[in-house]
């Protein structure tokens, strides 16, 4: 699978670097005065400096949940994202906002998620799968 390439706003490049870089562990890539590169397990990340959003976000439904919209974030093999969920969990600043759950259990596409925000208010989900041919399943 070739990585994606994701552009996104943040208020602050400093809480965004720390966030990024030091709580999620992402290695960083370039940067400007405006912008820096992120790598999020394989992908592309350019967090761009834009100190006012567009628009407000808006939420959606989800095996009973409601999840914002919009979000990104990587789906990754259920020990990488136990990992990361003990790694979040142990933090004692992260702007939960579903923390780490199964959904669709003992369904097709079963999956661990968790929800998140970073200091900009972007909405993040990290999900795990025991099987990732399960991604697509209907």
């Amino acid at each position: 699978m070739t990585p994606f390439h994701l552009a996104f706003p943040i208020r602050d490049l400093e809480e965004t670097r720390r966030f990024y870089g030091e709580v999620l562990g992402c290695p960083m890539g370039r940067s400007s005065e405006t912008w820096i590169d992120f790598d999020l397990f394989g992908h592309q990340m350019s967090a761009h400096l834009r100190p006012e959003p567009d628009q407000p976000a808006a939420t959606g439904a989800v095996d009973g949940e409601a999840v914002p919209i919009p979000h990104f974030g990587v789906v990754l093999a259920m020990d990488d994202w136990k990992a990361l969920a003990a790694r979040l969990e142990a933090a004692s600043d992260i702007d939960w906002i579903l923390t780490p759950r199964v959904r669709f259990e003992g369904q097709p596409g079963e999956q661990a998620t968790l929800f998140l925000r970073d200091p900009s208010g972007n909405a993040l989900e990290f999900k795990g799968f025991a099987d990732l041919d399960q991604v697509f399943a209907t």
